[in-house]
């Protein structure tokens, strides 16, 4: 008999609260406990929550039976996928003679209500005995296939190990379930969450994700996939920013837990959140972020990754992009076809079936009024109501595509691969052909679990086999959640390679954060360029960024450390690469070479013209008077001292460094004492002295010797330098601060030796400038105090700059040093020798000895009756006579001849003398015409 209006509503709305339709006190029926039920040879146990939670579970007190509640459509379309998938395999004959059947538990989201069932399954003639041997015990259910839970799946496989009955999980990740010591009955057709972890943590490092939050259930699939997510995270350079813990249960205390968390989600700057949790949890979270507008980047697991349910939320979109991680999911037309057409098993029963076309298709508008009944389902529960459900009088008959409209039936491919893997097991088995099986049916449960372990197969395309662990590794899509009007969408953007441990993603993404296709940059702080490294704070993400030191380089960005840089190479602070240091040295083809190339060849071209000059005038006075000999002497230290700049050109080697030291220390040397025994011989000729001192500076007056042993010290000096302290090249490395290697000489470790060359010169030249300083009222007409004091004048003030320029300008030594000769050298050239030339020239004659005498008579003697000296060949002037009581005059050798020309015999020397005597010399010298030469 048929019940229509009120009264029909009524009893499937009593049906609806109870959960288990058929609650009667026996429990040797199966349908007390059991679901859904289908006869067969080998039966499969099937165990999944097709309710979400156990009614006052935490007030239950007595062993009472459990009362589950809240319709739970995903796992409901995982358990029609195992049914349709077994009907399958009887209706294709894969094991000929043999009809498997099944057996179905809510678990309802609960280890104790599982254990209920998994007890039901192992009954054996409707009993179940405790025995110390199982080797041969022989249940009715011989695989069970679930559960949806790692929780659940751990507290079940604990209990299979008495039993050794295999355990065939599609959706259980838990790491611990791979221990085969622990769950040695287990298996599943998906891999453990340590690939999954790992895959987030690539999925993060990918996008430059470094500062995220994660928000876990307490269960043991929340502990332990968030325990391997730490290891993973930390090696792809992840970081928390907290952890939060909700109860996995649902209870009226997780309301203020999860105001709690999301107030955590808001506060902190991470904005990226992992939420290992199941899709009920999820849900309330996200009704919480949606409340108050918060936006964030959502990084979901296997458990929720494809949650109709959260898809079709209101304000779905509002709480920001959504990514995570599914296993393989495959499209089956004929289970679609199945769900457009749902029908109990022949033979057996389906209680869940009939509960949720009650849910479709029962008319009840009392429960979508103001106050509904309390026999009425959730509000989420009523949007499964068809718009036509009153207008049918049997909900059981009615059929429509509403499961597979509203429920993604392609994540069922490893619920139905599970099934197939369990049914080829059977058939190697039961040793099956194409006609009959011959193996025996009713075999202990064990000898299934050795078959399935070795099993291997095609199923749609996909190879399926099990590791040493019992799990299936393959690879996980990557899915985003896309906007779909005012619902979300999943779009496949990647795949993660759980054998190659990489991940590959599609870069054409539109996200909510950046409203375009610009990948969100959330981290903890900016990454470090290259050139610089992270200088870690109070956890590695966080970090200052400081450029890499001189002579290191960081050639990515976010390096921890920076390289050194190899050998011959070097690089400046914050540098991404090493380059060789480029050498610095007077280069042949440089400006500064080149001008001083070409000033040293014009002072070589000026002293041979020079030279020249001296060699055709050798007779004229101003060359007598010059001493050609000692010019020309002069003149080739000059220019060995020219030669020596050019070895500061090119690259220095240690025999140009000594060798261009050792030619201007000999060659200035030479030509400043030429210049000192000129200042030398005036000093003799005209300076008063007593007897003894004139005849004792007589004595050393030996030109050649002086020249040659002045020159002989400097060589001496040069000789201990060389041996003691060389000059080469300079092994100062380069400043850390420059890529120019400077590639000069140095002078000796400590400069001793260049010192006391240079202190040598000073010192001759410093001689000659006062014995010059002290003739300087000698009439220029005859000697060259002038000349040789302005020349040492030159030289001293162009070393005195020398100094400080050298000392000050390490890096510029060599051409401070080549400029510093040639100024010097020119300036004996300019100040010493072309005044002679020019004298030559304009070709000036020379003042007699008598005019010279006079004149320095008149200079140096007192006042008295004057008288006049007039010479033909010179202008006339006034001389005073000299009074004095003595007077005497030391000369060198002094020759007379009256007609003008000079004979070295006919030398007389000048004596110490009375003035009587001078006088008369005096009066003698007015009638004689005199030339005057001073030769050495």
């Amino acid at each position: 008999m048929q019940m229509h209006g009120p009264q029909c509503s009524f009893f499937w709305a009593l049906m609806l609260v109870s959960g288990c339709p058929a609650l009667v006190d026996a429990c040797d029926l199966g349908e007390s406990v059991c679901g859904a039920q289908a006869p067969g040879d080998v039966v499969f146990g099937i165990l999944l929550p097709c309710h979400r939670k156990v009614e006052n579970l935490l007030q239950r007190i007595r062993p009472e039976n459990f009362q589950c509640t809240d319709f739970h459509l995903e796992p409901f379309l995982r358990s029609l996928a195992a049914i349709h998938e077994i009907e399958a395999i009887n209706a294709a004959n894969f094991l000929p003679g043999v009809r498997l059947g099944y057996l179905m538990c809510d678990t309802c989201g609960s280890a104790s209500k599982a254990l209920h069932g998994v007890g039901q399954m192992l009954q054996v003639n409707g009993s179940l005995n405790a025995i110390c041997d199982y080797t041969d015990f022989r249940p009715t259910v011989k695989i069970v296939l679930g559960a949806l839970y790692s929780e659940v799946s751990i507290a079940v496989a604990r209990l299979m190990n008495v039993y050794m009955v295999p355990m065939l999980s599609s959706t259980s990740s838990a790491p611990d379930l791979s221990n085969k010591q622990r769950y040695p009955s287990f298996m599943r057709t998906i891999s453990n969450d340590e690939h999954q972890t790992q895959a987030v943590a690539r999925m993060m490092h990918h996008f430059g994700w470094n500062w995220v939050g994660v928000v876990y259930g307490d269960d043991e699939y929340g502990s332990e996939a968030f325990h391997s997510f730490l290891g993973k995270a930390e090696a792809n350079g992840v970081c928390l920013a907290y952890q939060e813990v909700l109860p996995h249960y649902l209870n009226e205390s997780l309301s203020l837990r999860v105001q709690r968390v999301a107030e955590v989600i808001r506060s902190s700057s991470a904005q990226v959140v992992l939420l290992i949790l199941k899709a009920e949890l999820v849900k309330r979270l996200f009704e919480e972020m949606i409340s108050t507008n918060t936006s964030r980047i959502w990084i979901a697991t296997d458990s929720w990754t494809k949650s109709k349910t959260l898809s079709k939320m209101e304000g779905i979109n509002e709480v920001g992009d959504i990514l995570g991680f599914t296993f393989i999911s495959e499209e089956s037309e004929p289970f679609n076809n199945y769900l457009k057409n749902l029908t109990e098993t022949p033979g057996g029963y389906n209680h869940f079936i009939e509960e949720y076309k009650n849910l479709r298709f029962n008319c009840s508008p009392e429960c979508f009024s103001s106050e509904p009944p309390p026999y009425c389902p959730s509000p989420d529960l009523l949007r499964i109501k068809s718009p036509s459900a009153c207008d049918f009088e049997d909900p059981q008959v009615q059929n429509d595509d509403y499961l597979v409209r509203a429920l993604d039936t392609r994540e069922t491919f490893l619920q139905r691969a599970s099934v197939w893997a369990a049914a080829n097991a059977l058939k190697e088995l039961l040793k099956c052909n194409n006609s009959s099986c011959s193996g025996e049916i009713n075999f202990p449960p064990w000898r299934l679990l050795e078959a399935l372990k070795k099993v291997e197969f095609q199923f749609q395309k996909h190879y399926i086999n099990f590791d040493e662990n019992g799990d299936f590794l393959s690879y996980y899509n990557l899915i985003m959640w896309q906007r779909d009007g005012n619902y979300r969408r999943f779009q496949n953007i990647g795949k993660y390679f759980v054998l190659d441990a990489e991940i590959k993603v599609d870069e054409n993404i539109a996200w909510f954060s950046t409203a375009n296709t610009t990948i969100p940059r959330y981290r903890c702080s900016d990454p470090c360029a290259p050139g610089s490294v992270k200088k870690i704070l109070n956890v590695f993400c966080c970090y200052n960024c400081t450029p890499c030191a001189e002579g290191t380089f960081s050639d990515a960005p976010d390096l921890v450390t920076c390289k050194v840089c190899p050998n011959d190479t070097w690089a400046l602070k914050g540098w991404t690469q090493c380059m060789p240091r480029s050498e610095s040295f007077l280069r042949w083809t440089d400006i500064h070479p080149i001008i001083l190339i070409a000033a040293t060849a014009f002072g070589i071209l000026l002293l041979f013209v020079t030279a020249v000059i001296f060699l055709v005038y050798r007779d004229s006075p101003p060359m007598k008077r010059a001493e050609v000999r000692l010019s020309c002497v002069m003149m080739v230290g000059l220019s060995v001292s020219f030669v020596s700049v050019i070895c500061f050109m090119g690259k220095p080697n240690a025999h140009l460094c000594r060798a261009r030291q050792l030619m201007y220390a000999v060659g200035f040397t030479l030509c400043v004492s030429c210049i000192l025994v000129k200042a030398y011989r005036t000093f003799l000729a005209f300076l008063p002295f007593g007897q003894l001192t004139s005849r004792r500076l007589h004595k050393l007056y030996k030109p050649t010797a002086l020249v040659i042993g002045l020159t002989a010290v400097q060589g001496i000096v040069c000789l201990l330098w060389l041996t003691l302290d060389s000059p080469d090249i300079d092994p100062t490395p380069p400043s850390p601060q420059s890529m120019v290697k400077l590639i000069q000489c140095s002078e000796g470790r400590t400069h001793i030796g260049f010192g006391v060359m240079l202190a040598y010169i000073a010192l001759l030249a410093l001689v000659g400038f006062v014995l010059a300083a002290k003739g300087r009222k000698v009439p220029q007409e005859f000697s060259e105090t002038g000349y040789i004091i302005f020349s040492m004048l030159m030289y001293v003030f162009v070393w005195v700059c020398f100094i400080p320029a050298y000392i000050t300008n390490h890096g510029n030594a060599a051409p401070v040093q080549a400029t510093a000769i040639l100024v010097s050298t020119y300036s004996i050239i300019f100040c010493h020798l072309l005044p002679k030339c020019y004298e030559a020239l304009r070709g000036s004659e020379a003042d007699t000895l008598e005019c010279v005498l006079r004149r320095w008579r008149g200079l140096t003697g007192p006042k008295s009756d004057p008288e006049i000296c007039t010479d033909s060949d010179v202008p006339e002037m006034v001389l005073p006579c000299v009074t004095a009581n003595r007077l005497s005059i030391t000369s060198t050798t002094t020759m007379l001849k009256s007609t003008g020309t000079l004979s070295p015999p006919d030398s007389v020397f000048i004596k110490q003398m009375s003035y009587r005597k001078i006088h008369a010399c005096m009066k003698l010298g007015n009638q004689l015409r005199r030339r005057r030469s001073i030769s050495i």
